[in-house]
């Protein structure tokens, strides 16, 4: 079992209201933040002191999605749709009010935007131009995250009626639909290979999916003492980490899904509420986590095998 050391390096404010995402940029050692106050800010990990803002919208981001190829940032504006951002200027190329609800996550497959929504649909936008290709009403209940497989050929959705739903990207039909959790599905991530499909949310638990055996359910873990918003992989694929409304972090072996390791207030100098999103960075191995006390914690994560 590998030994984890674990230090705080800095804790990064600038932010005035609840951190919702944090979202990797065109380097290793960049990243993007948002929440409550509207700011989208730019990071760097070699200078971390000071933040740079990027975006200002009126209303919560709960979502950010990166084009690194085009430098460009999707950002889901609640209430007021998707903004795409030019990085380097700093300036808003397009908006569409595809959604008057809360958008809760943003991923991109074959130039097409998928937006998870708060009123159960999952919006499909041309990349190009943002016009809205399709609504998918998937359930009455929020739309929560999303998780593209590494084909790309499926995703999956989690949503607040307790399910996830599996969709192919060469139709968008449904494929299968889970009864997973027993309550919202708050965060997941498929694997690198893509053999597995890791799930949580509300109910603490972590559950990890067999993909290949039509999603079978290999192990449920009480993982958490409260909600768990974010589950995060290392870079190399080896080792991932989650997070919760009880103000921890947990890193575990994705290999055999132990507990390595945990990362709280009494410890480490911790998160002292809800941490909400983790960025896992190939620069030296830090972790990036945000949380509802307004500020970034940037985290040396040390595995000696």
């Amino acid at each position: 079992m590998p030994k984890i050391n674990v230090e705080k390096i800095q804790s990064l404010t600038g932010h005035k209201d609840c951190l919702y995402v944090v979202e990797p940029a065109s380097e290793s050692h960049l990243f993007f933040s948002a929440g409550g106050d509207g700011m989208v800010a730019l990071w760097d990990l070699k200078d971390p002191e000071l933040g740079t803002m990027v975006a200002k919208v009126q209303n919560s981001v709960y979502a950010l999605h990166y084009l690194k190829g085009q430098n460009r940032l999707i950002v889901g504006h609640n209430y007021e749709g998707i903004h795409l951002v030019d990085v380097e200027e700093k300036q808003e190329l397009k908006s569409a009010k595809i959604t008057e609800s809360a958008i809760f996550d943003i991923k991109v497959v074959k130039n097409i935007i998928l937006s998870a929504c708060a009123d159960g649909q999952l919006i499909l936008s041309d990349l190009k131009d943002l016009t809205t290709i399709a609504k998918l009403k998937l359930s009455d209940k929020s739309a929560r995250a999303i998780a593209v497989h590494p084909d790309g050929n499926q995703i999956a959705v989690g949503f607040s009626d307790n399910t996830i739903k599996i969709l192919s990207t060469s139709d968008w039909r449904l494929k299968k639909e889970i009864n997973a959790h027993d309550n919202s599905v708050f965060t997941l991530q498929y694997s690198f290979d893509g053999k597995i499909l890791l799930s949580s949310g509300r109910d603490a638990h972590l559950k990890i999916w067999d993909v290949e055996a039509d999603y079978l359910l290999v192990e449920t873990i009480v993982a958490h003492m409260y909600a768990i918003n974010n589950i995060c992989f290392r870079p190399d694929g080896r080792y991932f980490a989650t997070c919760s409304m009880d103000k921890s972090i947990k890193i575990w072996d994705a290999t055999t899904f132990r507990l390595l390791k945990v990362i709280d207030k009494a410890r480490h100098a911790g998160h002292a509420t809800s941490v909400n999103k983790l960025l896992w960075t190939d620069h030296k191995d830090q972790l990036v986590s945000a949380s509802d006390d307004h500020t970034l914690s940037i985290w040396d994560i040390d595995i000696n095998k």
